[in-house]
């Protein structure tokens, strides 16, 4: 799949990863929110790299690397510049992210106008700032999907998937840990379905 690379606007230095599919013309992106920066989590994670492969060609991804650490804010920031940079050449915008980019995706939906899908795999339950995600679930209006696994010791993803639950949203169980080692073509194909659906 052709990538394009970019410089997200701001104050902060944002570069993301454009990945289109050849010659389409793609009225919708998702914009995918990699994991913790300060434990290897990249716009390159093979999660988010999966849901980029499994979507259809009507569809890109945006999968991007936030700022400076900012224990959760400027990250929040990040996800909000990059589906505003989305939001002005396309038509529909979703979110999706994984670990701490799952709740950097939530925060950011719930802070953003009318995203069209969210998604969040193993989502921690709190940024460092103080950030509470499910909480945050409340603020989304838009369809949500949220993936568990059923052996993860790393995050408290269950807290935000029964949050989820309760304002109807749908949420996937997998026989993993947080990593999800070997499973990433099946999420990237149940992330994508999802948010083909809402798209």
């Amino acid at each position: 799949m052709p990538t394009e690379r970019v410089r997200l606007p701001g104050g902060r230095d944002v570069r993301a990863s454009l990945d289109r599919d050849g010659d389409s013309n793609a009225d919708a992106v998702v914009v995918a929110c990699p994991p913790h920066p300060q434990h290897g989590g990249t716009r390159h994670d093979s999660r988010l790299g999966a849901v980029s492969d499994a979507l259809p060609p009507r569809i890109d991804c945006l999968r991007f690397d936030y700022g400076p650490w900012d224990e959760g804010r400027g990250e929040r920031a990040d996800a909000r510049t990059a589906c505003a940079w989305a939001a002005d050449r396309y038509a529909r915008v979703g979110l999706c992210g994984y670990s701490f980019g799952g709740g950097v995706a939530i925060t950011a939906a719930a802070e953003t106008e009318n995203p069209a899908a969210v998604a969040a795999l193993a989502p921690v339950s709190r940024l460092p700032d103080g950030s509470d995600i499910a909480s945050a679930v409340a603020h989304i209006d838009a369809p949500l999907w949220v993936g568990v696994g059923t052996r993860d010791e790393t995050v408290e993803a269950e807290t935000v998937a029964a949050a989820a639950r309760e304002r109807g949203g749908s949420v996937a169980t997998f026989e993993a840990s947080h990593a999800f080692v070997g499973q990433e073509r099946d999420i990237g194909e149940r992330v994508a379905a999802f948010v083909t659906d809402a798209l």
